[in-house]
């Protein structure tokens, strides 16, 4: 009770103080009353309001520390989950080791043995096949039949060239042939066979699919000398940070233009792949990548510039010590260029890839681009150094009732779980403004799409001011051919 009279005691106090005098003074005059009225209100409010102000301060302090508690947590929960189990006995962990392996071993023997079938069944299909031709090359054949003799006569007859082939190609109808009569005048005639050799050599079985072929293979053939031409460009789009839409980063974007025509990568991609080029595509990329993030660089920007890499790439021997050598020249560009993979191809790195990856890690960022799912292991994908995760807008927006399994948990909770392993969550390909609103609800902290802005193209001036960069060093020895596990192999075999 006096805790809380001594919290309000200078309003009680006011309040008595004003009853004592206004009384008696509102009785003799009623307008310095009012007056005095006015002045102990103003008094009043002027109490209230600093002690409003420091309830204030008192709950932001309470809030930061609030906060500095909640990142304490997080960090202990992080570190929790990434500290080493403590191993267990001895002849527990060599048991598990020989259960691993045991495991690995059956699976590799089961693979071979699937690999296995699959070849004797090709074997025998193809012994088959032999047997079948050895079989009609030792049957006698059946004595020729008077029937070429009648051909041109057939062909002499005026009628509709379809219905002549027909009557002369199949050699099991002679009975249809021979009871038809053979005019004598028209077999004069000469010139009449050649009307026949027209249709059946121009109009051949395959000859639409022969045509259609041809137009494919020189429609690759321009796209490759076009890429061969130097007809690369390079857009590039903008990331924001949602709510106030202020630019972050940028994606760089390939397009090829062909005979006047700029392609999106859906177009030319797979032709590049059929040919081997994604590998010389991603290079050249790299190199655009590394100029553009030099420019942004002197300008002063802070911004990165990503670029999504082929899964093809990672297979080529020394593409990954490229990058190293392209961000070891400069260590401005350190940080500036990032590096998107797609779901599958984290998922599914060999050991050398994930060394490679590691000797990476601080100089380029790394990106989980093209998602199949929203299964997203946020410790793993932490470990190796990903620091955004990109999700088609409509993935988070607009799931069909029966994609539930794409996921498992709550598409709400998928930034705080990303959040909490140091992640942020980058919702790509927004097409329409009503998305926006929606995905602040959710607390996605970057977008990118159209919505914002429609990839550019970077300046040819831009790309040809800085400097080539330097030639790999000829005496750098290449690294021994180091033995892959079989699944690898059958890995890239699928």
């Amino acid at each position: 009770m006096d805790r809380i009279f001594g919290r309000r005691s200078s309003l009680l106090a006011l309040g008595l103080l004003g009853l004592l005098v206004l009384g008696p003074l509102a009785i003799v005059s009623p307008l310095a009353a009012a007056l005095a009225l006015t002045l102990a209100a103003a008094l009043a409010a002027l109490l209230s309001h600093r002690r409003a102000t420091a309830l204030t301060r008192r709950c932001d302090k309470l809030s930061a520390e609030f906060d500095v508690l909640a990142k304490r947590l997080i960090r202990l929960e992080s570190g929790a989950s990434s500290a080493p189990v403590a191993p267990a006995a001895e002849p527990a962990a060599d048991a598990a080791a020989l259960a691993t392996g045991i495991e690995e071993v059956t699976v590799e023997i089961g693979l071979l043995s699937g690999i296995v079938r699959d070849l004797a069944s090709v074997v025998a299909t193809q012994d088959g096949e032999i047997a079948r031709l050895k079989a009609e090359a030792q049957a006698p054949r059946p004595s020729p039949q008077p029937l070429p003799q009648p051909a041109p006569a057939v062909a002499a007859v005026p009628m509709p060239a379809p219905a002549a082939i027909v009557a002369v190609a199949p050699p099991v109808r002679p009975a249809a042939l021979t009871p038809r009569p053979i005019p004598p005048l028209p077999l004069p005639r000469a010139p009449e066979p050649e009307d026949f050799h027209g249709p059946v050599v121009a109009v051949p079985a395959g000859a639409g699919t022969s045509r259609q072929n041809a137009r494919e293979s020189a429609r690759e053939s321009a796209l490759v000398a076009a890429f061969d031409r130097d007809g690369l460009e390079v857009h590039l789009q903008p990331v924001v940070v949602l709510p106030q839409r202020r630019v972050v980063s940028y994606e760089a974007l390939a397009r090829l233009r062909v005979e006047g025509e700029l392609l999106p990568p859906e177009a030319f991609l797979p032709v590049l792949e059929r040919h081997g080029r994604t590998t010389d595509l991603d290079r050249r990329m790299l190199q655009r990548v590394a100029t553009i993030a030099r420019h942004l660089a002197g300008r002063g920007s802070e911004a990165a510039v990503a670029y999504g890499l082929s899964p093809l790439s990672l297979y080529e021997p020394g593409f990954l010590r490229s990058l190293v050598r392209l961000v070891a020249a400069e260590s401005g560009l350190a940080g500036r260029i990032v590096v998107a993979l797609p779901q599958a191809s984290w998922r599914n790195l060999d050991a050398e890839q994930v060394a490679a990856l590691a000797a990476l890690r601080g100089r380029i960022g790394f990106t989980l681009d093209r998602p199949t799912d929203l299964r997203f292991d946020a410790v793993s994908l932490a470990e190796r150094g990903v620091a955004q995760v990109k999700v088609p807008a409509d993935l988070l927006l607009r799931q069909a009732p029966g994609q539930g399994h794409l996921s498992d948990i709550a598409v709400e909770d998928l930034v705080a779980a990303l959040a909490r392993a140091g992640i942020r969550l980058v919702a790509c390909a927004v097409e329409h403004e009503g998305d926006v609103p929606d995905l602040i609800d959710l607390d996605v902290p970057f977008a990118q799409g159209s919505v914002f802005a429609a990839p550019r193209a970077v300046r040819a001036d831009v790309l040809a001011a800085a400097p080539a960069p330097p030639p790999p060093p000829a005496d750098e020895p290449e690294p021994p051919p180091q033995r892959r596990p079989f699944r690898d192999f059958l890995r890239r075999a699928s």
